[in-house]
């Protein structure tokens, strides 16, 4: 085995080696060298910073305790990317027009640059981030720990000592201090940062595949012999939980938009937007290597290691256990690798947010006259304040550890931060796509989301057997056990996660909603909405300065504080320039104030340039006359944006009916062939029955009774060919108006009892009618003979299609509005939906048009015989079965008295 000190010899050389990377990337970034270093699959390497130790480490351990549930980590990302790049897009393009430097930057900006919103957000991350930092710390302390193992006992289950986990913290803060406080601007391109990450992000990947092909086909004898093991292995035993299952797809979904070091590398370190075009399906790949040998290696830890043995080891211990030692260090380096650079880039966003919206607003504060904006260096000021909150961070990280006493499995302590991150998606989805949106709503939310998650989630962990936080998880707060984290309200049996998220998201999202809606937002959260809700169509921030009180001087002494003098002057010698002036000393107007901002922005946050902006200028940042000039173009782009839409809906109309009117006529082309090919086949029937059986008689020597017997056919024959001509002739004088109607008065029931007689005839299926006699009792003056045709025809098409067992037709008389109403409905299934619009058409068949029947000129006859008589036939939808509505003018009938 190898040495400790051997290890952490290969280990500082690999640091030194990242080191020489970012310092090779920032050399050529400050002389403009960016090409390769823009390159797409830089920045998507560098989005690995969401594969940590837990990934690393705790991905095979989680496989090995719950089987293929370790898999949602990477589905929910991975939907993102694929199905929601849309809404990346957006972000990067808010981040880049409001040159934010953090999410709760961002969020703080949106809603009115409140700066005490940002304290909440940030303050909210801190704490989330806690358990994710102490998984970092206790999984770099398990691998060492196996590598300064004495025993195969200690080397089988290694726990490592909260000493350690203080010692690696150190060594990280150090680390990251000098890693990620080289430059203030937060909003300039980290290409030293990025780049490392990208070669951690491929040493990571590398160590992982090695470990999995040795496993496979090292340990085992190929892919045959990992699936007979799965087989014999607890793993295949996993049981799918539905809501669990949907909970931590939905937890790392958002977890990958909303964890401050994935906004860090996603949105502030985006160099080109159209970097997440690689992005979306090259991350995806990234994360499915990453996932392609966690079962593998757990079936094969689980079958050959020590009965007891921590699987969240096993990329270690396997390659140990052989003697592969050099195998063992690259999968130490790629742990090691998934460890700092997540505690790098978090750290980095981490102590931005909070020197940018805690320790400088208050060192800002208490300086003498409030002008510290002219007074003291806030560039060392700001520096001092990031290294001070790196170390405060990895502390707050170290406190957890400790006090958890590492005992959790790294997967159980990861969900804990997804939870606890996702808490800011309803203020952050809703601020980014809904202008009604308000901070109040934002801060009821997170503020009920994240005590609801601290709750329920987060005090739980820290629950060590036998303290008081044990007792309170256990039976809820001074007994009260509808108060149990696990069990709130009585809502019990859930899994924690899926209990603490359905609670926390329910009453976050629904106070944002509900506070919003009840509140009405500030003017500048409305200029801010617009902007962010709309940041497609405005690609620069609005006009918020009224110009006149803030004197250059002033504004430039601040700006080198924070800038530096060399950035500064060029900045203000730029302006100059721009306005045509000879000196470094531009105009006050609100468009340099704007741009001034958006460059201190970078560096101090939105909402802190803007309060110290306003410190010079007076305060006054929005003038009435630029809100009436915001809000008139407002309202011109809401009234093209109407026309637009009406032109939008109308030509989508028109575009709905043409496309109905092709699928109608290509339908009714389709029944026309079906028709005429039905027709030819209906008369050359009769007519070939009737030539035979003549050519039979005209030969003949036939016995009396079959000359009966075939003249009979070749009557019933003509007879057939007869009424197929009639239909044909008689839809073709219903249609040209021809038709000549002989009405007559007869009583209704009596032509609804013809009808039904005549239809029988021919049938042998039997159909049961049911009728009130009442109702039909008037008395009808028309021409009876078609309407008890259209009778005839209806009822017989029901003993014919209807697919019931027992056909029934119910006959339903009414009078009212005018008109005399019979509604024919059948028990069958009825006619399809998409046969609605062809059941009157000439040529219709709506059955299999193979089959043998009618020429489908029935309904279509009746539809024209029924206009003539000055009513109407309809398909009534909604029916159990087919139903039809034969309607008749109150006037052709009066009721008998």
């Amino acid at each position: 085995m190898l040495s400790l000190n051997l290890l952490v010899a290969i280990s500082l050389a690999y640091v030194a080696l990242l080191f020489g990377v970012a310092f090779v990337a920032e050399r050529r970034a400050a002389r403009g060298k960016t090409g390769w270093l823009r390159a797409p699959m830089i920045y998507t390497l560098s989005l690995s910073v969401y594969c940590t130790a837990w990934t690393f480490y705790g991905a095979v351990g989680y496989a090995a305790r719950s089987g293929l549930e370790f898999v949602t980590i990477y589905l929910g990302p991975t939907l993102v990317f694929i199905g929601w790049w849309w809404l990346l897009r957006k972000l990067v393009r808010i981040g880049r027009a409001q040159r934010v430097t953090s999410i709760a930057d961002l969020i703080s900006s949106r809603y009115g640059k409140s700066n005490g919103l940002a304290v909440l957000v940030t303050g909210m991350a801190v704490i989330a981030s806690a358990p994710y930092i102490a998984l970092q710390l206790q999984s770099v302390s398990l691998s060492l720990a196996v590598f300064d193992a004495e025993s195969a006992e200690v080397m089988a289950n290694p726990t490592g000592a909260v000493m350690d986990g203080l010692w690696v913290a150190i060594g990280l803060a150090i680390f990251t201090v000098l890693f990620g406080t080289r430059n203030l601007d937060a909003n300039e391109r980290h290409h030293g940062v990025v780049m490392a990450i990208a070669v951690e992000a491929v040493m990571k990947l590398v160590a992982l595949l090695e470990v999995g092909v040795f496993v496979v086909w090292g340990l085992a004898d190929g892919v045959g012999d990992i699936l007979t093991r799965l087989d014999a292995s607890p793993v295949s035993a996993w049981q799918v939980e539905g809501g669990r299952w949907v909970g931590l797809i939905f937890v790392s979904a958002a977890a990958v938009i909303c964890l401050p070091r994935m906004f860090q590398v996603m949105v502030v370190e985006n160099a080109d937007e159209s970097h997440l075009s690689t992005a979306s399906w090259a991350f995806p790949a990234y994360l499915m290597l990453m996932s392609l040998f966690v079962i593998p290696i757990a079936v094969v830890g689980l079958d050959l290691m020590p009965a007891g043995a921590n699987p969240d080891l096993f990329v270690l211990t396997l390659p140990l256990s052989q003697d592969q030692n050099m195998l063992a260090a690259l999968a130490f380096l790629g742990g090691f690798s998934s460890a700092t650079s997540m505690v790098i880039v978090a750290a980095i966003a981490l102590s931005t947010m909070v020197s940018n919206h805690i320790i400088m607003p208050v060192w800002l504060s208490l300086q003498d006259g409030g002008k510290a904006s002219v007074s003291g260096d806030v560039r060392r000021a700001m520096l001092f304040s990031r290294r001070i909150s790196i170390a405060a961070v990895l502390g707050m990280g170290y406190a957890y550890f400790a006090l958890s006493e590492g005992g959790e499995a790294l997967a159980a302590i990861g969900l804990i931060s997804f939870v606890g991150a996702a808490q800011v998606l309803p203020a952050l989805l809703g601020g980014i796509f809904w202008r009604g949106a308000t901070r109040r709503g934002a801060v009821a939310g997170l503020i009920a989301g994240f005590a609801v998650w601290a709750y329920t989630f987060y005090m739980p962990s820290l629950a060590v057997p036998g303290s008081v936080l044990a007792d309170i998880v256990r039976d809820g707060p001074l007994g009260m056990g509808f108060l149990r984290p696990h069990g709130l309200f009585g809502l019990t049996g859930l899994d924690p996660l899926v209990h603490a998220l359905l609670w926390s998201m329910v009453l976050n999202a629904g106070l944002f909603l509900g506070v919003s809606l009840l509140s009405f937002p500030s003017p500048m959260e409305r200029l801010q909405g617009a902007q962010f809700v709309n940041v497609f169509e405005h690609s620069t921030t609005p006009r918020s300065w009224a110009g006149g009180r803030a004197e250059a001087e002033d504004l430039l002494i601040m700006a080198q504080r924070i800038l530096g003098p060399d950035e500064a002057h060029n900045v203000f010698s730029a302006a100059a320039r721009a306005q045509g002036k000879t000196g470094y000393l531009p105009d006050t107007t609100p468009e340099f104030l704007m741009d001034l901002e958006r460059e201190l922005a970078g560096s101090v946050g939105a909402a802190t340039a803007h309060a110290m902006i306003a410190q010079i200028n007076g305060g006054a940042s929005v003038s009435v006359r630029e809100l009436m000039a915001v809000a008139d173009e407002t309202a011109q782009m809401m009234e093209y944006s109407s026309q637009l839409e009406a032109k939008s809906r109308e030509l989508e109309a028109t575009a709905t009916k043409l496309r109905e009117a092709n699928e109608k006529l290509t339908e009714l082309s389709v029944q026309k062939d079906a028709f005429l090919s039905q027709i030819s086949h209906e008369l050359r029937t009769p007519m070939t029955s009737i030539r035979s059986f003549s050519e039979i008689l005209m030969q003949g020597r036939l016995e009396p009774e079959v000359r009966r017997r075939y003249s009979s056919i070749i009557h019933d024959e003509s007879l057939r060919l007869t009424r197929l001509l009639d239909d044909l002739l008689d839809l073709s004088v219903l249609e040209n108006g021809q038709v000549v109607l002989n009405p007559q008065q007869e009583r209704l029931g009596d032509l609804i009892d013809r009808a039904i007689s005549a239809s029988a005839v021919g049938h042998a299926r039997s159909l049961r009618v049911l009728r009130d006699p009442g109702q039909e009792d008037h008395v009808i003056y028309t021409d009876t003979d078609r309407l008890v045709q259209v009778f005839i025809n209806i009822i017989a098409n029901t003993i014919k299609y209807c697919d019931a067992t027992d056909p029934e037709l119910r006959i339903e008389v009414r009078a009212g509005e005018g008109m005399l109403q019979l509604d024919f409905i059948d028990n069958g299934s009825g006619i399809p939906v998409r046969s609605h619009g062809l059941i009157f058409e000439k040529f219709a068949r709506l059955d299999d048009q193979t089959k043998a029947g009618g020429a489908g000129l029935g309904l279509a006859i009746c539809r024209e015989v029924m206009s003539k008589l000055g009513g109407s036939i309809d398909y009534l939808r909604g029916q159990s079965g087919a139903a039809f509505r034969v309607s008749l003018p109150m006037e052709i009938s009066r009721a008998v008295a």
